[in-house]
């Protein structure tokens, strides 16, 4: 029998997850300072919610659930929905949504949600990608300004810079740009959520594989698509204090509102603490399809890709609760900055080693004092094999320490803890 986890998914062995624990603690006592509380929503969503054309290709992704009480055999003619009601979640904003609309009376305003918490995709297995992974993510509701948009930016950096990430980037956009964009250049209202779909693929496909697929799938001109290519080119690699008259400049068509908003947002990154670096990112999508204003992601040279994304989306909540609710969100790629995050210096790890003739409650006793006295991690551990090898594994196992106990040894002050390494 293969005793190996299901495929793409991955068992934690305690040095993982203590390295995760450590992240996490340092993450949700920046987000806290913040003002964000924590919450917790349901693996399993109800289909419909999963279905709505809002998750983009992560919809492509989902692992359905079979309907209760269904016939080992069913009839060949049967359509999906009729045997399936529940999907795992595959990210957090939609279920959060749902929260939000159901108990919106009972939270402040605005309200500021922390989120952690697993998600599954039906993704291929492959380095940095897992079936199974977990998202970290604060969501702003309630605040139309960009207000939320930087503070977003601004927390999620200072949790990065805190588990010791250093030298990341900001990547800018706005969805109400990329439709300016396209309507300008040609592309059809109806087109363009699909036409989004394919621009967020340049970093993974390059222009060649872009243009042919809004050509041939897309069915765009080659004038038009052309037209988004100069555009987008004539927008990359802007220097900061130029981005908004640039837009004014090739998007005509861009509103004022946007621009405004695009300058405000500018004027606040650029007095941001740290030494992370920010730019506008024409390229930049996102593929969500329930963003409906500005996007960020951010980079670091480390990783191939990025490390957390997030964006507005006023639309998503008034699904649910029929009238419109201001939204902004940012989600930290908790699996890749794990394996960034400097390695912290081992806690201290005691054992406390007693002889075969030691009483079990004489042992207890001596770890309680130790862990008094000390403040460390402390377990008892009987004494086994041969003892320099007992040492070697305890070591092994992330033991910092020990100390020997044994049946009429005086305790009226505690042995010395030695090191276990160089034993």
């Amino acid at each position: 029998m293969d005793n190996s986890p299901a495929r793409g998914t991955r068992d934690l062995l305690p040095s993982a997850v203590a390295t995760r624990d450590r992240v996490l603690g340092l993450i949700q006592d920046v987000y806290r300072q913040f003002g964000y509380q924590r919450i917790e929503t349901p693996a399993l969503e109800r289909i419909e919610r999963l279905t709505s054309g809002q998750g983009g290709d992560n919809e492509k992704l989902l692992f359905r659930i079979l309907r209760r009480g269904l016939d080992e055999q069913v009839a060949e003619a049967t359509a999906l929905s009729d045997l399936v009601d529940l999907g795992l979640r595959y990210d957090l904003t939609v279920p959060l949504t749902r929260f939000y609309s159901q108990y919106r009376a009972e939270l402040p305003q605005p309200f500021r949600s922390f989120q952690f918490g697993p998600v599954w995709r039906a993704e291929r297995p492959q380095r940095g990608r897992y079936r199974q992974f977990y998202q970290c993510d604060i969501d702003l509701f309630g605040e139309a300004s960009v207000l939320a948009e930087v503070e977003l930016i601004e927390a999620t950096t200072a949790a990065l810079a805190a588990v010791g990430l250093a030298g990341t980037t900001v990547r800018l956009s706005d969805r109400r740009f990329l439709a300016a964009l396209a309507s300008g250049a040609g592309v059809p209202e109806e087109g363009q959520a699909g036409f989004f779909v394919t621009v967020d693929k340049l970093d993974r496909v390059g222009w060649s594989g872009v243009e042919t697929e809004l050509r041939e799938e897309r069915g765009l001109s080659a004038e038009v698509v052309r037209a988004v290519r100069d555009t987008i080119d004539a927008l990359s690699d802007l220097s900061t204090d130029k981005v908004v008259d640039a837009l004014a400049d090739a998007v005509p068509n861009l509103p004022t509102a946007v621009a405004e908003d695009l300058a405000t947002t500018v004027r606040c990154l650029g007095a941001l603490p740290g030494d992370q670096r920010w730019l506008f990112d024409p390229t930049l999508v996102r593929g969500m399809g329930y963003y409906t204003g500005q996007i960020f992601e951010i980079s670091h040279p480390d990783s191939s890709g990025s490390i957390a994304g997030g964006g507005r989306y006023d639309e998503l909540v008034g699904r649910s609760l029929g009238t419109a609710v201001p939204a902004c969100g940012f989600s930290i790629g908790f699996e890749r900055i794990v394996d960034l995050v400097p390695a912290a210096p081992p806690a201290e790890r005691l054992a406390v080693l007693f002889e075969s003739d030691v009483p079990v409650e004489r042992a207890l006793a001596v770890a309680r004092r130790l862990r008094a006295e000390r403040d460390a991690v402390v377990s008892p551990i009987r004494r086994s094999g041969k003892f320099p090898a007992q040492l070697t594994r305890l070591e092994g196992w992330g033991f910092t320490g020990f100390l020997s106990v044994k049946a009429d040894q005086d305790l009226t002050e505690l042995p010395d803890v030695r090191p276990l390494r160089g034993n």
